[in-house]
């Protein structure tokens, strides 16, 4: 029997340090998700139902996190999620959404609200551009039956800005014209792009945002690991996602280290996470296979009960501790998945060689996760599920199926999580202020101006019963 005792966040404190830092915003809380994409923050939202779609991946990339879209979906609602993060903002919107002008004005602003977008551009069967039409357009025209043509701003209105115009100038023309939408025009006067005048205000708002090389926010998306999934993958890595996360419960299997090699040699230059592990050789498989990061973590998930239904399962700071030494001999950032609940966890989970985080039930509350807020005793609570719940299982069994299920087959379904309410927090940005602020103050305790130095300069210390309720509020009534 394996003797070494298994520790999680809890278990320890980490022991203060001689520090020259003398304010947390000299703190540098920078990290690779993968090799070759640098986040501002080391948070990344989970890919669960109940967590991450296209606003989370949003507000995460603005932050300078990341999200991860999940995986069910049907393929097409999935890859529809990454572009609405993809052309949320940009240098350049590429292939802005076209239309012709004998769309119906009704059905014109259908597009853009289904787009979250404020304008379309006209063109003919060459997308030669003939106009614009915008919100305004759409909103006071008198008869919504009739073709776009009748509203739109024609081509001799139009401002436009050329392929290789700088960005300052394209700046420039929107502030001396007072426009909001920027055409971009080939020298056949077709259209390959948009700048708008919102790409431009959130590029200065958002100075920490992850971004790809074009000024878009960066998104991730799971995948599992059938057949299917390779033509899912396509369909996001086309849509635009920036890194591929093969999820599953027990990552350390034949059948995910063989999805990793398919991706890789499909998708030679698109990152690819895998996961979930809890031991060292379960990163290095995965590593070996092309794996560009590893989520470790089995069971540690506050909906998770894979540790008591399975028996399976290790204390998830021995598993950081573990899995990071050979992430970092191999190159490998490494991912704690699960088991944080607060601002000290993450500093322990990045102490013990973790480069970021992925939270699951910490930002399941907010504004910006999938679903609407309920009521329960006057308070507003957001539903959190585990993946493998039951509820979560019958859905995805049906989503496959495109049917539902039948009686006798709800009764087959072991279910590995819960589903539950978590208290409804505001807004994401606001969390992750709390969250990071934390960390902060946690590395300059250790003296520490990057991650790297967390992990050189970390020490932890094993603490009692007595020892964990002494850090906390105590012998006193709190207001």
């Amino acid at each position: 029997m394996h003797k070494e005792t298994g520790l999680t966040f809890d278990d320890v404190l980490l022991v203060p340090k001689r520090s020259s830092i003398r304010s947390r915003s000299v703190v540098d809380t920078s990290t690779l998700l993968v090799p070759g994409i640098r986040m501002a923050i080391p948070i990344i939202s989970s890919n669960m139902d109940t967590v991450t779609e296209s606003s989370m991946a949003i507000a995460m990339a603005h932050e300078g996190g990341i999200g991860i879209v999940h995986r069910f979906l049907s393929i097409q609602q999935q890859a529809d999620l990454v572009q609405k993060v993809k052309r949320f903002e940009g240098f350049i919107v590429e292939n802005p959404i076209c239309v012709s002008p004998q769309l119906s004005i009704e059905e014109a602003g259908q597009r853009m609200d289904d787009a979250g977008i404020g304008g379309l551009m006209v063109v003919d069967d060459k997308k030669h551009l003939l106009g614009i039409v915008t919100t305004r357009d759409i909103l006071l025209a008198p008869d919504r039956l009739k073709s776009v043509e009748t509203v739109m701003k024609s081509q001799s209105q139009v401002i436009v800005a050329s392929e290789d115009e700088p960005f300052e100038e394209a700046r420039l023309k929107l502030h001396l014209h007072r426009i909001e939408k920027l055409p971009v025009v080939d020298g056949d006067n077709r259209v390959v792009g948009l700048i708008t005048a919102q790409d431009v205000i959130k590029f200065h708002k958002h100075p920490l945002a992850t971004k790809d090389t074009k000024g878009r926010l960066r998104v991730g998306v799971a995948i599992g690991v059938r057949e299917e999934d390779i033509k899912r993958a396509k369909t996001c890595v086309d849509a635009g996602a920036d890194v591929l996360v093969v999820d599953v419960a027990h990552g350390h299997s034949d059948h995910t280290i063989r999805m990793v090699e398919k991706l890789k040699k499909s998708f030679p230059d698109e990152p690819v996470i895998a996961g979930n592990v809890a031991t060292p050789e379960g990163v290095r498989d995965l590593a070996n296979a092309g794996a560009s990061a590893v989520k470790v973590g089995v069971g540690s998930g506050s909906i998770c009960i894979t540790r008591v239904v399975t028996g399976f399962g290790v204390p998830q700071l021995t598993v950081v501790a573990e899995c990071a030494v050979v992430g970092h001999s191999m190159g490998i950032p490494i991912i704690a998945d699960g088991g944080i609940r607060t601002s000290g966890d993450i500093t322990k989970a990045l102490a013990a060689g973790a480069s970021s985080v992925m939270l699951g039930s910490l930002l399941a509350g907010t504004d910006e996760s999938p679903g609407a807020a309920v009521m329960r005793g006057g308070k507003r609570y957001k539903i959190v599920r585990g993946m493998a719940s039951l509820t979560a299982n019958v859905d995805r069994k049906s989503l496959d199926r495109h049917d539902e299920l039948e009686d006798e087959e709800w009764g087959e379904i072991i279910p590995e999580g819960v589903e539950a309410i978590v208290p409804y927090r505001g807004n994401v940005a606001d969390i992750l202020h709390q969250l990071l602020g934390g960390l902060r103050s946690g590395m300059s305790y250790a003296g520490s101006k990057t991650i790297r130095e967390l992990w050189k300069n970390a020490e932890f210390i094993r603490i009692t019963d007595a020892g964990r309720k002494e850090s906390g509020v105590h012998d006193v009534n709190v207001l």
